[in-house]
């Protein structure tokens, strides 16, 4: 099945991830880090929460959980009937979270091609997703994403673009910081699992 026609589900975790062509860098700046942050929360927390995050020079990791169907429609302002008379495929309503997702690469891509002076495609496609069957998964992949910036030789405690840092701050934050704690029992565990990682066997 093409990857662009899977439907994202409500009330579904989802591992959203991404790279650079040819794994060449997505990022240049803070600046660019930020911007590509602020773009998520306009094109993508509307219609899924998130959970944990990592943008790294040349790829980034989103842990997120798509929204009720109740919540999709009103942001979409679509009504039941409506939403009968919508057709399968990439124009359905089924179809709203993932063209989202889509809308906030491509508008970012476009914004870092015209300031760096850039044509052509900037990240692979379409994005990758992968369904999060279990909350042990979910845990773990939790870990692996925070703890991605020891790759770049950095502490991953301190790193500026992972939602680890937002998690143990008390800010104003669009992560779903209380829930994603509650994951691991509680902020000392929350600590304790990042210092003491499972054996990863992850498969991206």
């Amino acid at each position: 099945m093409d990857i662009r026609n899977e439907i994202l589900e409500s009330y579904t975790y989802y591992h959203i991830y991404n790279r650079g062509i040819n794994s060449e860098n997505i990022f240049s700046t803070k600046e660019n880090y930020l911007f590509f942050l602020k773009k998520f929360a306009a094109y993508v927390i509307p219609v899924c929460d998130v959970y944990a995050y990592c943008l790294m020079p040349n790829h980034f990791h989103f842990i997120i959980k798509v929204k009720s169907e109740t919540e999709i429609k009103i942001f979409a302002k679509i009504s039941e009937l409506d939403k009968a008379k919508v057709n399968k495929g990439l124009h359905s309503f089924d179809a709203i979270v993932s063209k989202q997702i889509g809308k906030f690469t491509s508008s970012y891509s476009q914004a870092y091609n015209k300031i760096n002076n850039r044509h052509g495609a900037l990240l692979e496609s379409p994005f990758k997703r992968k369904r999060i069957g279990s909350e042990e998964y979910l845990i773990n992949l939790i870990i692996y994403i925070h703890l991605n910036p020891i790759d770049l030789k950095q502490n991953f405690e301190t790193y500026l673009f992972s939602s680890y840092s937002s998690i143990l701050s008390n800010s104003k934050t669009n992560l779903m910081r209380d829930e994603t704690i509650m994951l691991f029992g509680d902020l000392n565990n929350f600590i304790y699992s990042h210092h003491h990682p499972p054996k990863f066997d992850f498969n991206f």
